[in-house]
């Protein structure tokens, strides 16, 4: 069976992904820490089902590598083909280098990259075989340049933009497509969970629901990189131009107030 698989399905930009590969008819499986939330998901999907799909959900930590072959036996037990494979689980956290709490950065690069290079792996192996796929990383526009005062998400962006264009290159042969997806801030939980509100009220966020329509649309014509709005794009352009010292001095400036 055809499924699509959705890490960090159960709220923001995973949620709203949910919603659109359910309304053009995809079975659904969501994957997400949170138990009560994937399951409110379903229940309201349920309620649209008019087409019979299946809609499975999973709960996994996505840190956890034995929960992950875990979610990787259940998808073969099952069946399941995962065609559309959309990794957007993930989290941030904004915090003086010497402050931080090493665990919480160290599950953060498990969720960022491990769990997407993981899943990339195993699903891509079965995309090739049956020749094809589509693949959504989410990274960031983070990804592009250091970040003082964020330096785990902005690194785990960076891994993701380089690791999904490099695997993109190799499985386009096997006619599976990776999209990089590289949005800047969007109004979604990760700002109180990141403790990032300076950063938002000094740039104007996209909503969730705008980022994923424009990321789905990219997939479906087989884009390799996505970055969203129009700003973005320029930010990230002219940062080719300026020594990285002062790429990384302006991005701590848009992290806290006294950089």
């Amino acid at each position: 069976m055809n499924i699509t698989l959705i890490s960090g399905a159960a709220s923001g930009l995973g949620k709203e992904f949910a919603h659109l590969y359910f309304k053009d008819n995809n079975n659904l499986l969501l994957v997400d820490i949170n138990k009560e939330d994937l399951e409110n998901l379903k229940t309201s999907l349920d309620k649209q089902n008019d087409n019979n799909l299946l809609i499975d959900i999973y709960v996994c930590d996505c840190s956890n590598m034995d929960e992950l072959k875990r979610l990787n036996e259940y998808c073969k037990d099952r069946k399941y083909f995962v065609d559309n494979l959309i990794n957007s689980a993930g989290f941030g956290d904004r915090e003086d280098f010497l402050k931080m709490d090493i665990d919480k950065q160290i599950k953060m690069s498990e969720v960022n990259c491990n769990a997407l290079l993981y899943l990339c792996r195993v699903m891509g192996e079965e995309m090739a075989k049956n020749k094809e796929g589509h693949i959504i990383n989410v990274s960031s526009i983070a990804g592009f340049m250091s970040g003082p005062y964020m330096c785990t998400y902005h690194a785990t962006k960076a891994y993701v933009l380089l690791l999904s264009e490099s695997i993109g290159y190799e499985l386009k042969k096997h006619n599976v497509h990776v999209l990089t997806l590289c949005p800047g801030p969007f109004n979604s939980d990760f700002v109180k969970k990141a403790h990032n509100d300076y950063t938002f009220k000094k740039i104007k966020p996209f909503e969730a629901k705008k980022v994923a329509e424009l990321a789905y649309k990219a997939s479906k014509k087989n884009k390799k990189l996505l970055i969203t709005g129009f700003k973005n794009k320029v930010t990230v352009f002219i940062t080719r131009f300026f020594p990285r010292s002062f790429v990384t001095k302006v991005s701590a400036s848009t992290m806290k107030e006294d950089a």
